[in-house]
């Protein structure tokens, strides 16, 4: 079973191609949607205890979070120690389930998959990108964002040059859906065919 890490700085489009790969029936691991999950499930007391006032009985309050842990590097730490080994297990499960079911080829979606060294446990990266003005342009314009928001998410992610230079498959969003869902085909071709070696890297 060949497993891919996807990733992609924040406005990218990496949901967008995510989604595309499960209309090709592959399996896809979805970080994010773990933690959603978590912040309204089990990891709502831990994160109280460890930021009191920022849960309800919904689960965690994401602004109220958001505003204490972001541009905090301490509490953004504490937050992770929390969040990562519980989104951890979550994806070894999931793995474990797509071998039984006899899955070729896996998807990890994972947004900060450099920053927490994700690429140790996939054999190829798929890095999905746009040109930097798109990029800001999409994220602005999202409820509840504006430019600072967007300068403390950025500089806690790699850069998007650099991603894409330590990428085995590279996907721009900025092409247009077509093109995105034609390189997805591609890649899932390339792997299943047997022309794309995880241990020969560009």
């Amino acid at each position: 079973m060949i497993i891919l890490g996807l990733t992609g700085s924040i406005g990218m489009g990496k949901s967008t191609t995510a989604q595309m790969f499960r209309d090709q029936n592959i399996p896809v691991h979805d970080a994010d949607a773990v933690v959603h999950k978590l912040y309204a499930g089990k990891a709502a007391s831990l994160i109280e205890a460890a930021f009191p006032g920022t849960t309800d009985a919904q689960g965690v309050d994401r602004v109220k979070l958001g505003n204490i842990v972001v541009g905090n590097e301490a509490a953004m730490k504490e937050l992770e120690a929390i969040v990562h080994p519980l989104v951890r297990a979550a994806e070894i499960e999931f793995l474990e389930n797509a071998k039984a079911n006899n899955a070729d080829l896996v998807i990890l979606d994972i947004p900060l998959l450099f920053e927490t060294n994700g690429q140790e446990r996939v054999d190829g990266i798929i890095v999905v990108t746009a040109p930097a003005s798109v990029q800001k342009q999409r994220v602005l314009a999202r409820a509840g964002m504006d430019e600072e928001k967007f300068k403390n998410i950025l500089s806690r992610q790699v850069p998007d040059a650099e991603k894409r230079q330590r990428a085995d498959f590279i996907i721009d969003t900025s092409l247009g859906l077509e093109n995105a869902q034609n390189e997805v085909t591609v890649i899932i071709e390339k792997i299943r065919s047997g022309n794309w070696d995880p241990f020969q890297k560009p």
